[in-house]
């Protein structure tokens, strides 16, 4: 492909491998559906085009898969002196993903800005409801639409793919106030083509989870606080050094953790001898109940707890205590 870069960083790809797990890379390689390489070659063509429309570009910058690709093709596509990448830096943003989102930008050479935003001062946020997000990119957007003014950039730009358009996402209005486009959503990228192109350029987030801010692990109407939220951090971070890859949450209930787990992955930690060490790492993070969700991981499983979206037939909904 076009501007492909075959020769990914070996110690980025090392470290998303140890750290999210040899099984998931597996079934992203696998992973039945892919679209043709000249369907995709097709999109990024569109893609450059768009860009290329717009001569420069400020993009809000995560570090995840659809930033991280959006970015990397800007840079290509513009020039580094035409791209800006920005990180919102504040308490629900792992320091996992800070160091993700850092070391792409090296590796790919994208000129990086850190804003710190101020979103848990806002109490509208701080209370949880059912479009927290709404004021999260609020805050965020504020701060970026205007630098990109200062900086002369052309338009701002986020990761928005078309899967997105289907979930819930109360923060597509804010982006929609500030003016911020989404090229990969409005061209049609899905996740999956996203994966697939990031693959092909060699960006070792082809194969890493979805990383949605920590506050998301928070039920709506309960106060997200900078407490909770490094609670939250510090219990993931230590199932991800127990060798748990793949997607997971550790969802705040109170004093009680509840453990979303890859599916395959839940008979071994229900194990005796599994179950303890899982239980001894969430409690030594803060938490003084664990929870193993038998249903294992599940995108969004909060929307369906606070009853924004509806809940799935296929599957009873069970808990199981970690020994």
């Amino acid at each position: 492909m076009a501007g492909s870069r075959h020769a990914a960083d070996l110690d980025a790809v090392t470290w998303l491998a140890r750290i999210f797990g040899a099984e998931y890379v597996s079934r992203m390689q696998s992973a039945p559906g892919t679209q043709s390489e000249i369907e995709l070659e097709e999109k990024e063509r569109r893609l450059s085009e768009w860009l290329r429309a717009r001569g420069s570009v400020l993009i809000g910058f995560s570090g995840g898969v659809d930033s991280a690709y959006l970015a990397c093709v800007a840079v290509d596509v513009l020039g580094a002196a035409n791209v800006l990448a920005v990180i919102g830096k504040s308490a629900s943003y792992p320091e996992a993903q800070w160091a993700a989102a850092r070391d792409v930008a090296r590796q790919f050479a994208i000129p990086v800005l850190e804003v710190d935003t101020e979103e848990l001062a806002d109490p509208r946020y701080a209370a949880n409801p059912t479009n927290r997000c709404y004021f999260c990119k609020t805050e965020l957007w504020s701060r970026l639409a205007p630098l990109a003014a200062t900086r002369e950039l052309a338009c701002v730009v986020d990761g928005t793919n078309a899967d997105d358009l289907a979930d819930y996402r109360p923060g597509a209005r804010a982006a929609a106030e500030w003016g911020v486009a989404s090229p990969l959503a409005s061209l049609g990228f899905s996740k999956r083509d996203i994966r697939e192109l990031s693959r092909h350029r060699g960006i070792p987030t082809w194969r890493q989870p979805s990383a949605p801010c920590l506050s998301s692990r928070i039920p709506y109407g309960t106060a997200v606080t900078t407490e909770r939220l490094r609670r939250i951090e510090r219990a993931e971070a230590a199932l991800r050094a127990l060798g748990i890859g793949g997607d997971l949450r550790v969802r705040f209930h109170g004093e009680l953790a509840r453990v979303e787990l890859p599916a395959s992955d839940v008979s071994h930690w229900l194990a005796a001898e599994p179950a303890r060490r899982l239980r001894d790492a969430i409690l030594a993070s803060g938490f003084t109940r664990v929870a193993i969700d038998l249903k294992g991981f599940r995108s969004g499983s909060l929307n369906v707890l606070g009853g924004v979206v509806a809940e799935p037939n296929d599957t009873p909904v069970s808990e199981a205590p970690a020994a």
